[in-house]
């Protein structure tokens, strides 16, 4: 893959957050928290496989992205555990809200999922900058 390739993967991935992000919020207005939790994930998800990419790493799974995610980018300092702890609560939260029966999400809860993924995109962002 040529490097201009690679930059318009890592562009179109982070277009993809930016949209996850939005349709988090704009889902919550609807009070749709449950897929407000889901679309922050997915906005998380979305940078991380951008970063992924500058590596030209990826994989099929959430789970093989957050493992590489924490490999390739927390281990080596780029990012801080808090990072990855927001990252796996998420996906975490996502995977209860879609799956399991019954489960709800508050509000509060969904309006800090959608404060985390902002605040995680935003450190992408400015990582792929420097």
């Amino acid at each position: 893959m040529s490097d201009e390739d690679i930059r318009s993967l890592v562009q179109c991935r982070m277009e993809q957050a930016k949209e996850a992000l939005e349709a988090a919020k704009l889902l919550l207005q609807a009070d749709m928290r449950r897929q407000a939790a889901g679309r922050a994930y997915y906005a998380m998800f979305y940078a991380v496989t951008a970063l992924l990419a500058l590596r030209q790493l990826g994989t099929s799974k959430h789970a093989g992205a957050l493992t590489l995610f924490d490999r390739e980018f927390v281990k080596k300092g780029a990012f801080g555990q808090e990072c990855s702890r927001s990252l796996h609560e998420l996906f975490d939260l996502r995977q209860r809200a879609d799956y399991r029966d019954l489960f709800e999400v508050s509000h509060q809860r969904a309006e800090s999922a959608i404060a985390a993924a902002e605040k995680f995109v935003d450190e992408v962002r400015k990582y792929l900058h420097e």
